[in-house]
Parts: structure tokens; sequence; C-alpha cells
């Protein structure tokens, strides 16, 4: 199982990027955010999901675990294959996904090509059932000191921490992520990005 390849990049082509590592050409089914990225020439490393089917193996390329994480929580959903997955996360980013979900916006979405609204309502129905099971299987009655959760200053840290626990994050997780950053006076989508940064330093 490959998890991530790292070499150079030699070619950049729609949806598709190549990397040469050890003078073996990986050609990686990737998004425009991810395709953003990285340069032709230069070195890249980019996480990895395969597909697997009958007729076809492909391998998925991510600027980023979340960008990877999106993609494999959005395949999970009955009517999104990979290529509706990538054409989201090609319009979406990480957080402006798990806003999308958070807020209801089905429009966002629909932004992506192929991507109409009943699928587009199915997504943020699915993932925001997955936010409120997660909520409700959490155990708060003893929880150890690192698992305290922080208590909200803010509508937009709230809606900071729901965001992250759609992109799979646990509370633990999350609060150790905002105590390295002050959330005064951000948005929600700003707390979000700098919670991603803090969780991969």
């Amino acid at each position: 199982m490959l998890y991530h390849v790292e070499g150079t990049v030699t070619d950049i082509d729609v949806n598709l990027v190549v990397i040469d590592c050890h003078g073996i050409g990986f050609a990686l089914n990737a998004s425009q955010n991810t395709i953003a990225s990285v340069t032709k020439g230069s070195s890249a490393k980019l996480y990895i999901c395969e597909s697997v089917r009958e007729d076809a193996y492909e391998l998925f390329g991510f600027a980023s675990r979340e960008e990877k994480r999106c993609f494999e929580m959005l395949i999970s959903i009955s009517g999104v294959g990979p290529k509706a997955a990538i054409a989201i996360l090609s319009t979406c980013t990480p957080s402006s996904l798990a806003m999308a979900v958070l807020n209801d916006d089905v429009k966002s979405l629909t932004r992506a090509p192929g991507i109409g609204k009943k699928i587009a309502q199915r997504i943020v129905l699915e993932l925001k059932d997955k936010l409120v099971k997660e909520q409700a299987g959490m155990d708060f009655g003893m929880p150890a000191a690192a698992e305290v959760p922080i208590v909200e200053e803010n509508s937009a840290r709230s809606d900071a921490i729901s965001a992250l626990m759609v992109l799979g994050y646990n509370m633990p997780d999350i609060n150790r992520a905002l105590q390295k950053f002050s959330t005064e006076g951000l948005s929600a989508e700003q707390i979000i990005k700098n919670a991603l940064r803090a969780m991969m330093q």
C-alpha cells in the first residue's frame, strides 16, 4: 500500500501530476488545488490514495493529508466516485468543504463539474450525520486532562470546532491545535486553516 510519493514533477496536465521517483513515473490524478501547489521540474511530495476496480488501477495524489482525508470521506458516500471527489476538491479546500457542510451550503458543492444538487445534498447530509454521531459518541464524563473540551468563546470558534470534526479530527487533537494560537478576532475559516497548520507541526 502506497502512503506517499516523493520525487521530481515531470509532467502536469488536466487533473494529472506525474512524479518521477528513482526512474519510475507515477501518474497521479489530482485536484486543481494540488496541481497549483506543484511546479514542473521541482521536487514534490504527494499523499496517495489507491483506487482498485476490476477494469482499472488508479492513484490519486494530494498535497496535504487533510485533502486526502476529505477525498476518502467523499468517496465513502453513495454515488460519489473518485472523479467526482476530485472535482469537488478542485473547487473546495478542506476548510471550505467543512464550512459548506456545516452551513448546508449545497450551492458551493454544485460549482464542481458534474456535481448536481441531489448529490450535493447527499454529501452535506451524510457528512453532517457523521458529525452528529461523533458528537453523540463522545464521553465527557471523566475525560483526561488533555481531553477536556475547550469552552467556546464565540460562534466562529464553535463553528470551526464543528467543521474540524466534519474533517474527522477528534476533540483532543482539536484542543491541542487551538491551544497553539489565539482565535480572537478570527473567522471560522481562518481558525480552521490555522488549526490544520498547527496539527501538521
